[in-house]
Order: C-alpha cells, then structure tokens, then sequence
C-alpha cells in the first residue's frame, strides 16, 4: 500500500462534533458519526449502545444513509461525546466499512495528526468477504 496524502474533510468532523454535542446524552449514545456520501450530502448517526452489544455509530450510519438513498459513502469519521474529538473504528466497524465501502476514507488521529487513510490501511491482509462469496457460487 502506497501513503498518499488526502486532504482531511474538516467539515465532516464539525458535523460529528456538532451530533455528539448536541445529540449525545448518558450512556446509550456515546459517539456520533457523519459520512460524506459521493453526491456530496453529509449524513450523521449516533450509536445504540446496549449491554448486549448496540451498534456502533458508524454502523448506524450506513443504515441511516442507505435510509436516506446514500448507497456510496467517500469519507467517513467518528466523535466522542464530551469533547473526545475523533476516535477511530473498532474493529468490527473496520472490517464493515471495508465490505461495504471498499474505497472508503476514515479520518482518525488527534490534534495536527488528523488524517485521512483508506479503510484497507486500517485493515492490513484483512479477511475480504466479498471473496468469500465468490467461493460460494
């Protein structure tokens, strides 16, 4: 994988920032995502936290923009409530934006180290499950 430089989409951890600021309140919503999908819109979420495993903000992200007819997501970034700024995605978050947006950005880092890499980079000799549904057929 070649480091390219891509310019961090600032706009997009507002929109977050704005989400865990506003929305987030005790302990069943915690983070707030927002995504930037191809057409441009800005779609946010927060997640569902439950004892027996809610979703991820990310996660109800992708169902809130496919809601919205968002099917193609470019960037995407999550936020902590209480002024956390930026937290990268779980694992589990990792390997579904990777099936379902194989070409998806996610911000992460902190502070003047916010950047923007491509999901496989969070993923290295990731397990694909789109292969594995050729393997079936």
């Amino acid at each position: 994988m070649t480091a390219q430089t891509h310019p961090v989409d600032h706009e997009l951890i507002q929109a977050a920032a704005e989400v865990a600021r506003t929305r987030c309140r005790g302990d069943n919503h915690t983070m707030a995502a927002a995504a930037r999908a191809a057409d441009g819109r800005i779609v946010t979420a927060v997640n569902a936290y439950h004892f027996t495993g809610g979703p991820c903000a990310e996660l109800v992200l992708i169902g809130a923009a496919a809601a919205q007819g968002a099917y193609e997501l470019d960037t995407i970034v999550a936020v902590g409530d209480r002024d956390r700024g930026v937290v990268p995605p779980c694992g589990r978050c990792r390997q579904v934006l990777l099936d379902y947006f194989p070409a998806v950005r996610v911000i992460v880092g902190t502070g003047d180290r916010v950047r923007s890499v491509a999901i496989a980079d969070l993923l290295p000799e990731t397990y694909v499950w789109a292969d594995h549904q050729l393997d079936a057929e």
